[in-house]
């Protein structure tokens, strides 16, 4: 099996793109070809991971130009044409020179996000728009006694948008993120309309507000990237949504 590796060197920032040539096996996913690669051909490639089980969400990457866990993502799959995903025209998603994806893996960095070494990307602005959006548990009352109790519904909804990982996929296939910088981008709106929906919060529109503005809940433009690319199917564009009708019957949609 083949791969075709994004390379770049933060300090020169030059970039090219390296071609391995390894074996494959039965249930092989990305993320081991590229620890066969660091192992066996060059131990100089760099890239994040952590749990390898699709919790974590440090493998983003750009896998056969779709944002995806390279955990969870099985290689050979790949050069049969499975796992498709139609996309809108996204920064990242031009062609790759000298690609064949019927013979080659493509392995690139997250789109929307500054390059620091190979597959590494900073993510240090997608944490401060999360961390923007006040993503804690804020009570409306005091501690009960026992638990603070949801009907079943209500956890339904909930769990669409808890299931998060962080991936920052949803971010790297984002028209609206690689062109507008300070747009909060899917990840954090959809965290902060977790805890907008939060019947144990506080039963007023200061969450909602929070994001009342063209680089929050206005800024989307509905191109659904998000939700196909996300791993855990959490639907980003359907609580900005909701949200922008909740604003829009409060009279308050920013001018």
């Amino acid at each position: 099996m083949k791969l075709k590796v994004f390379r770049y060197d933060g300090e020169s920032g030059e970039s090219r793109y390296d071609s391995f040539e390894i074996e494959s096996g039965p249930g092989m996913t990305v993320l081991s070809a590229l620890f066969k690669v660091q192992d066996e051909l060059d131990d100089s490639l760099a890239f994040r991971y952590s749990c390898r089980g699709a919790v974590c969400g440090s493998c983003g990457m750009l896998i056969n130009k779709v944002p995806r866990l390279a955990c969870r993502t099985q290689a050979e799959s790949l050069l049969k044409g499975e796992g498709q995903v139609k996309l809108r025209p996204f920064p990242g998603m031009e062609e790759t020179a000298d690609w064949d994806p019927e013979t080659e893996v493509l392995v690139e960095p997250l789109p929307n996000l500054a390059k620091i070494k190979d597959l590494i990307v900073d993510m240090d602005k997608f944490f401060e728009f999360y961390r923007a959006v006040e993503p804690t548990f804020k009570p409306a009352s005091e501690t009960p006694e026992k638990e603070r109790l949801m009907d079943h519904e209500a956890v339904s909804e909930l769990e669409k948008y808890t299931n998060c990982v962080l991936c920052a996929s949803c971010v790297g296939s984002c028209p609206i993120s690689g062109r507008e910088e300070e747009f909060l981008g899917p990840a954090a709106l959809a965290k902060l309309y977790r805890f907008h929906i939060d019947p144990r919060e506080a039963d007023d529109d200061s969450r909602l507000l929070l994001a009342n503005s063209k680089s929050g809940w206005w800024g989307c433009e509905f191109n659904a990237n998000c939700k196909a690319v996300c791993p855990k199917g959490v639907p980003p564009i359907l609580g900005i949504g909701k949200a922008r009708r909740e604003i829009q019957k409060l009279g308050k949609e920013p001018k």
